[in-house]
């Protein structure tokens, strides 16, 4: 039975969920909890442990036993900077796979930096960048990923201008990565991709279901400047405009409260409106404090996240 304001609650996430199909966000299954339905899965993204593998003191090939053992974590977001030489090599791929496998860990999707700009404005140096994507799309159907994300970086400040050479890079990428069943999916990571109305609208002029989003929740810096004065496009209002199109979700952390909350970010909060929009699929953990050493930051952004799961659990 529901209670009063669990039923409250399912009703106006379910009207959300209705309302957003029109869009095609993935509405996927969720995992059980006693007699509630969690409303989200949780992942760990690679680069919450980008210190430890550039220190040398974590390989990429035991990334998948470390989110299991560590954390308790089987599923996992690749960053292709930790293996950036392998992404055409078969036995080094086969080995990340195997050893995901044999632990029962999902790989996700992979997060691909350094290939270029997708909104480069010179047109022979715009199509290297999306050809130099295409192997990393491979890579990741070969790895059981659903996506790999990209960044809608230019060069170009116009706004519909660089709308419309971002959306010409990801078009030719999408239609490269359709032909895999893959997903090509855009982060806010600064510039005019942290601007939500500016993603959601090159998203929209792309116009294929394969490209979507990755909402972050922190990095919508609209400048280079990451200081405290750095000009900053509203959170909670780019999550909410970049939902209708994501694939995934970003749950980026730095520093916590003595409750156990992030200072910068209300969990609760953010997660209704990754909710509202009718997702319920993988919410990866991205930690980036300096304070915490990485694994107490990862253990601390999971417990948060599995508070958000049982808040905003739905009962059965």
């Amino acid at each position: 039975m529901f209670t009063p304001i669990r039923r409250r609650r399912f009703l106006q996430l379910s009207s959300a969920a209705i309302g957003s199909a029109a869009v095609a966000t993935p509405i996927l299954t969720r995992p059980l909890y006693g007699a509630e339905e969690l409303p989200f899965k949780i992942s760990l993204a690679q680069w919450s442990l980008n210190r430890a593998i550039k220190g040398k003191k974590l390989d990429n090939l035991d990334f998948a036993k470390t989110a299991k053992t560590e954390f308790g974590i089987d599923a996992i977001e690749y960053v292709n900077q930790f293996f950036a030489d392998k992404g055409k090599d078969m036995a080094y791929l086969g080995e990340m796979k195997k050893r995901a496998a044999d632990l029962g860990v999902t790989s996700v999707l992979i997060m691909i930096d350094n290939e270029g700009n997708l909104g480069e404005p010179n047109d022979a140096k715009r199509t290297t960048a999306v050809e130099n994507h295409f192997k990393w799309v491979e890579a990741a159907k070969f790895l059981g990923c659903h996506s790999i994300r990209v960044n809608a970086a230019t060069s170009e400040t116009d706004f519909e201008k660089a709308k419309d050479l971002a959306a010409d890079g990801l078009r030719r990428l999408s239609e490269f990565a359709k032909k895999h069943d893959m997903n090509v999916i855009v982060e806010n990571h600064g510039g005019l991709s942290s601007n939500g109305k500016w993603l959601s609208e090159t998203i929209a002029k792309v116009g294929l279901p394969n490209c979507g989003t990755l909402p972050d929740f922190g990095n919508f810096y609209l400048t280079k400047d990451r200081g405290p004065d750095a000009s900053m496009y509203d959170r909670y209002q780019g999550v909410t405009e970049l939902m209708p199109y994501a694939k995934a979700v970003s749950a980026k952390s730095h520093d916590f409260d003595a409750a156990g909350n992030e200072t910068k970010t209300d969990f609760i909060k953010m997660m209704k409106i990754v909710l509202s929009a009718g997702y319920h699929g993988y919410v990866g953990i991205e930690y980036e404090g300096k304070v915490l050493d990485e694994y107490e930051g990862i253990r601390k952004t999971k417990a948060l996240l599995e508070r958000c799961q049982r808040e905003l659990a739905i009962t059965k």
